[in-house]
């Protein structure tokens, strides 16, 4: 990379994790895959595999668990910029496979070194000096604290000129919808570029169809809304118009995280300068390819990966 490249800032809690590797309830779990995943570090290493500088910021716990957390996102490439809390400990996320079709997150992150983020947290020059900062619904709901670093960080980056992406990734298990609705729509609306799905949508503005809330965002003075529809694609809607682009049919492994393989693939081809179908259909691809490998992050596709799986050495079906 260039010092002249685009660079992406994001914030937020990286969790250790743990998986089972066959199919059953953790009841019977005979072994385990230690690992990490958090949304928005997922993100800023799909965007460092794309090409893309990226850097993330986020607490974590004096303890090796926060030590692997920092080595292997800084491993794919990023910017790693931590905070090591010695009153608290890195979270930790454990997943389950019930059955062949579904996925269990089980999180235990109460006090943990990530939910204790804050603003003073933020460096000097560091969201003013990139191209555009990503934040998720995750982080605004751990703590007080947290929700305030995120105003923080988004007042900088609009005092400074840096475009704002959020993606409302809204976790029930965090705060209930009617609690969540109004913090979240507060955030929508002062980014950017929004990403979600028609649930999501409808927490920030219920009983909003997904084109009315796209409307209300859009009189908030957010450029794009994006449309994630998992297998059936994606569209996004850009002023009075909307285009749509075809998902692929793929043997899904694990879904965890192709919501944030998706948001680096649209990211990463709106910095390059690609028009909406292709920064769609990029996006669309990027969260299938995650979808065929275990973890939350594991799968996110190289440029070269990319060009192979859109070129058909993947055989991919677009519907």
């Amino acid at each position: 990379m260039t010092s002249a490249s685009p660079s992406v800032v994001t914030l937020g809690e990286t969790m250790a994790l743990v998986r089972t590797t066959e199919v059953g309830s953790l009841r019977h779990a005979n072994s385990l895959v230690f690992g990490i995943g958090g949304a928005e570090s997922n993100v800023a290493i799909g965007l460092a595999r794309l090409g893309v500088a990226a850097s993330w910021l986020g607490r974590v716990g004096d303890d090796s668990l926060g030590e692997r957390v920092a080595r292997e996102i800084r491993g794919d490439g990023v910017d790693v910029r931590t905070i090591v809390d010695p009153d608290a400990a890195t979270g930790l996320m454990v997943k389950e496979r019930p059955s062949a079709s579904s996925t269990a997150v089980h999180y235990y992150r109460a006090d943990s070194a990530g939910s204790r983020l804050r603003p003073e947290d933020l460096p000097e020059g560091w969201i003013e000096a990139a191209s555009l900062l990503h934040i998720t619904g995750i982080t605004p709901l751990l703590s007080d604290s947290a929700r305030a670093a995120v105003h923080t960080a988004i007042d900088r980056a609009r005092d400074a000129g840096t475009s704002v992406s959020f993606d409302i990734n809204y976790r029930s298990a965090l705060a209930s919808a009617e609690f969540a609705g109004p913090l979240l729509r507060d955030l929508a609306e002062r980014a950017d570029v929004v990403f979600g799905g028609a649930e999501e949508f409808a927490i920030l503005y219920p009983g909003s169809s997904v084109a009315d809330a796209a409307a209300r965002l859009h009189d908030a003075g957010c450029a794009a809304v994006v449309f994630k529809q998992g297998p059936r694609g994606a569209s996004a809607f850009e002023g009075g118009s909307v285009v749509a682009s075809p998902g692929f049919a793929i043997d899904v492994v694990d879904t965890v995280g192709a919501g944030d393989a998706f948001v680096a693939g649209y990211l990463s081809a709106m910095l390059d300068g690609f028009g909406t179908d292709a920064a769609l259909r990029r996006a669309n691809a990027c969260g299938a390819m995650a979808c065929l490998v275990p973890g939350d992050w594991e799968a996110a596709p190289t440029l070269r990966d990319l060009e192979r799986f859109l070129d058909g050495d993947a055989d991919p079906v677009q519907r």
